[in-house]
């Protein structure tokens, strides 16, 4: 991470806004796909296709060394999981994390999926998670601190009896993919670094169905729940505002995928 915090104009808010509207349709693209019986690494190989068609780089391949294009993570794989041979199957939710490079700065969202029709409890997971993304935007305008996102987060889902990840953080975004400051999804009010107009940052709650806890799978890059129940994943790029907050990212082109095969949720 930065140490300092990169404020960005408005010009480079909008080159932002640009690349995180590229990954709204990468995953659109996905969405399109995501049924039983599909792979894991076709999804992948269709959105590399799709971003570098777009004139855009996949942010995700090569980062540190990670080798595909999405993250993709089913079920109790909290993040960070590894496109594979594994076939969704009904049932299934599926969080895909996606970012793209374009001139020069980057993307970020990730939206979690179903795979047919998924138990009712489960639905209820991924409409809180949600939900407390979109609570805590409204937290995303200058003059307020970090911790005002962080516990509205917290309080929203911990009121349902979720587990929130606490070693997984959102980030500042800009021309590095990671920059500062972090945005943890738990904390306490009026702390933390104060928000300034011109900062752009991913808020992205990662909430477990079971407890908090998370472990790490041998290809250093998996997380996983410990207690092996189903982990939601959102999350959108926005740029603070001066009396409201500016999503960057967008869930239209998904959602209206998802509308049409009827399992929006």
């Amino acid at each position: 991470m930065a140490k300092s915090v990169i404020l960005k104009n408005a010009q480079e808010i909008e080159l932002i806004r640009k690349s995180s509207l590229l990954v709204g349709k990468t995953l659109a693209e996905v969405a399109k796909l995501i049924e039983p019986g599909v792979t894991t690494a076709k999804l992948d190989k269709v959105a590399e296709e799709f971003i570098r068609d777009n004139g855009a780089i996949p942010a995700f391949k090569g980062y540190n060394g990670f080798p595909f294009s999405l993250c993709i993570s089913p079920n109790d794989v909290v993040v960070h999981g590894f496109p594979s041979n594994y076939t969704l199957n009904e049932g299934d939710i599926l969080s895909v994390d996606c970012g793209t490079i374009l001139n020069g700065f980057y993307g970020d969202s990730a939206y979690t999926f179903t795979v047919g029709e998924i138990a009712d409890e489960t639905k209820q997971l991924l409409k809180t998670t949600k939900e407390s993304l979109y609570k805590a935007i409204e937290q995303c305008v200058e003059g307020k601190r970090v911790g005002d996102i962080s516990n509205t987060v917290e309080q929203h889902c911990e009121a349902k009896g979720y587990g929130i990840v606490r070693e997984l953080v959102g980030h500042g975004v800009g021309k590095q993919l990671h920059e500062s400051p972090e945005i943890p999804n738990y904390g306490k009010r009026g702390t933390g670094m104060k928000l300034q107009y011109g900062m752009v940052i991913a808020i992205e709650p990662m909430i477990n169905m079971g407890k908090r806890n998370v472990k790490q799978d041998n290809d250093g890059w998996t997380i996983r729940t410990q207690d092996g129940k189903p982990s939601a994943h959102f999350e959108h790029t926005v740029a603070i505002g001066k009396t409201t907050a500016d999503i960057l990212s967008s869930f239209a082109p998904i959602e209206e995928v998802l509308e049409k095969q009827k399992v929006l949720i």
